[in-house]
C-alpha cells in the first residue's frame, strides 16, 4: 500500500480546467473563451464564445471587426460576430429552465461591461476570472456595487492581435 497521497485540485482549479475545455469549442479564434456556472460545487450550465446558433462562425467566414474608442482615446478592434461565453452560459441555463441564482460563474477573463450587467441581473453571486481584461475596470466596479464577489486568479491581462 502506497503512502503517496494524490494532490486534488481545489474546486476553483477544477472548474477553471473545465472552463478551458469548454472554451476549446469556441468558433472565434480570437477568444476561445469558455464559461462554467456552478452552485454548491455542481455544474449548472456552460457556454463558449461563438456565433449565435445557425449563424456563420468566424472560423468559417472571418471576423466581424468593430472599432472601439477607449476612454483614454486609443482605438481597439473587437470581433462582434460572437456571443460571449458568459452570455451563452446564462442563455443555456434559461433555455433549459435552470436557476443560476446564487451561483458562481467561472470565465477566462474579467467579464466585459455588458456581460457584467447580465451576470448581476441573473443573480450570480461570485465571479472567478482566470485573467484580467484590458477593458475590465468598469466591470469590476459594477460587480462590486452589486455586492458580487470577484476573484481574479492571475493578474496577467488577456490581449489579442490588433487590440
Amino acid at each position: 500500500m502506497s503512502n503517496k497521497q494524490q494532490s486534488r485540485p481545489t474546486w476553483d482549479e477544477y472548474f477553471v480546467e473545465i472552463m478551458n475545455v469548454v472554451g476549446s469549442r469556441g468558433t472565434c479564434d480570437r477568444g476561445q473563451a469558455g464559461s462554467v456556472i456552478t452552485r454548491d460545487n455542481r455544474i449548472l450550465a456552460t457556454g463558449y464564445a461563438g456565433a449565435p446558433s445557425g449563424i456563420a462562425h468566424c472560423d468559417d467566414v472571418g471576423h466581424e471587426m468593430h472599432t472601439v474608442t477607449n476612454p483614454d482615446g486609443t482605438e481597439s478592434q473587437h470581433c462582434i460576430r460572437t456571443t460571449h461565453a458568459e452570455q451563452n452560459a446564462i442563455a443555456a441555463a434559461a433555455r433549459h429552465g435552470v436557476s443560476i441564482q446564487g451561483g458562481t460563474l467561472y470565465c477566462k477573463m474579467t467579464p466585459c461591461y455588458a456581460c457584467a450587467k447580465l451576470i448581476i441581473n441573473a443573480g450570480i453571486k461570485r465571479v472567478v476570472a482566470l485573467r484580467d481584461y484590458h477593458a475590465g475596470t468598469r466591470s469590476k466596479e459594477v460587480l462590486s456595487e452589486a455586492n458580487i464577489t470577484f476573484d481574479l486568479l492571475n493578474a496577467d491581462t488577456e490581449t489579442y492581435d490588433n487590440q
